[in-house]
Order: structure tokens, then C-alpha cells, then sequence
């Protein structure tokens, strides 16, 4: 899996990703941006909220679950000093059809949780990250 993100102007990028799928990134007005895209510390929520949404919505159709309506809240709270790291992050669960199982949405939480989001997973567990550089002489 790769990503590439490619300086458009000010402090707008445009994310791509192996899928061949892309996003725009941006900042605030305050620091440089134009607020036209996301901000990347609100990308890693939206993985996250992602990776465990697509996961609970397989599990509960395996359930035979009668999903009429399903949301994600996830709220983190950042550090106001650099690197503005998130120190906490809340997952809100919002299950809505006919006759959901409470037992079932508890066990398909913690599944995604503890066995099969791998953005979770890497998030809590880390990653080594390596970096390298080039420059290009015009």
C-alpha cells in the first residue's frame, strides 16, 4: 500500500493512494492554508472511525442484523503543545434498526477493536516510521 501527497499551493496537498483515490489536505486560514481540504490529525480519526465502521457493519449483517442506520462519532482530544499529539480518542457506536441485538453490537465493537482494525491497532501498538530525503537540483 503507498501514498503520495503532492504540494498544490499555500498549504494544500492532494493525498493519493495506491487505490488510486485521492483527497484534499489543507490548513487553517491562521498558520498558512485555506481551509479547502482536511486537516491530516482529522484524516487519522476518520481512518480510524472508518477502519472499525466497515468492520462492525460486516459483522452485524453476518449477525443477521437489521441495520437501518449506522454512525460513527469519534471525538479525540490533542495536546496544545507540539506535537499536538492526540492524547485521548472516544469511539461513539450509533446502531439504528429493528430489533438490533445489544449483545451483538457489544461483541462486533470489540472484535474491530481488539482483533481486526488495523488502524487501531497501529495507532496503540506504534509503528517504527524510517525517513529518507532527495533533492532534486534544478
Amino acid at each position: 500500500m503507498d501514498a503520495k501527497l503532492t504540494w498544490v499551493d499555500a498549504m494544500r496537498f492532494v493525498g493519493e493512494a495506491s487505490s488510486g483515490h485521492a483527497i484534499v489536505l489543507d490548513a487553517d486560514h491562521e498558520v498558512g492554508g485555506e481551509d479547502t481540504g482536511m486537516r491530516p490529525s482529522e484524516l487519522l480519526l476518520i481512518a480510524l472511525g472508518g477502519c472499525s465502521a466497515m468492520d462492525i457493519i460486516s459483522i452485524l449483517k453476518k449477525k443477521k442484523q437489521d441495520v437501518k442506520h449506522f454512525e460513527i462519532n469519534v471525538r479525540g482530544d490533542k495536546a496544545t503543545t507540539h506535537p499536538k499529539r492526540f492524547n485521548n480518542i472516544v469511539i461513539e457506536y450509533v446502531v439504528k434498526g429493528k430489533d438490533i441485538d445489544i449483545e451483538a453490537v457489544k461483541r462486533a465493537v470489540e472484535i474491530s477493536m481488539t482483533k481486526y482494525c488495523s488502524v487501531k491497532a497501529t495507532i496503540e501498538n506504534g509503528v517504527p516510521i524510517e525517513h529518507t530525503y532527495k533533492i532534486i537540483d534544478e
